[in-house]
């Protein structure tokens, strides 16, 4: 199966040596015998030229806002609408989740209660519990689409996990991160984060979530059937 990767922004420059490019990063997150994976650094202005060119698709995370105006951002959110009418399996990350929300009729702000950063509890409505995953956001959607289902939420983050149908599922937080790009990426952004923020990043460990996450998203492609 072939996945395109919308990349939305990318990994500071201090850290790309070590960890890749955001696409590379879901790549090795996400990596299966059943998928292949090609990046479009949509950032930069590149884009598929048509839907058929991947059978499934990911929108990355971006230290850019949904609602900035950025000249790459309406036609994302065309391209966007236009795999969701499609019901091509779409997977959303933090500014993916963001924008996918923003361009099928929601809305995205800064949020009054700060920054979330480091391990972060979300409640799961649709398989039942609590999962641990790695946040870091200071923007989330405050208000959902009307095709949106809540799935997960967190005391700080109502709208935590999305899910639009059979066909988009979308996450405000990073299942993709470890808890030493984490680290990492407090380090490249020094003095970002108010110090509480900082501590709550310091204390990462590796979450027993992660894996689950990964299969999560991969049967969230696989098990797609196309619609006719």
């Amino acid at each position: 199966m072939r996945i395109g990767i919308l990349v939305a922004g990318h990994v500071p420059d201090e850290m790309i040596g070590k960890y890749g490019d955001y696409d590379h990063i879901f790549s090795q997150f996400l990596a299966d015998p059943q998928l292949t994976f090609k990046a479009y650094p949509v950032v930069d202005g590149v884009f598929p030229e048509n839907l058929d060119e991947a059978d499934g698709w990911l929108i990355t995370g971006s230290k850019y806002g949904a609602y900035e105006p950025h000249p790459w951002i309406p036609p994302l959110e065309d391209l966007i609408r236009k795999i969701y009418e499609a019901r091509m399996p779409l997977i959303g990350v933090c500014f993916g989740h963001q924008i996918i929300a923003q361009a099928l009729g929601g809305r995205v702000e800064k949020f009054g209660g700060g920054w979330i950063a480091g391990p972060c509890k979300i409640e799961r409505d649709d398989i039942g519990g609590e999962q641990q995953i790695l946040a870091w956001h200071q923007d989330q959607v405050t208000k959902k689409p009307d095709a949106a289902e809540v799935v997960g939420s967190s005391p700080g983050c109502e709208f935590a996990i999305l899910r639009y149908g059979p066909n988009v599922l979308t996450y405000q937080a990073h299942p993709e991160f470890t808890p030493d790009f984490i680290k990492d990426l407090a380090e490249a952004r020094q003095g970002l984060l108010p110090p509480e923020m900082e501590a709550n990043v310091a204390s990462s460990e590796p979450s027993t979530d992660r894996a689950a996450l990964a299969k999560e998203i991969k049967h969230h492609w696989l098990d797609h059937q196309p619609v006719s």
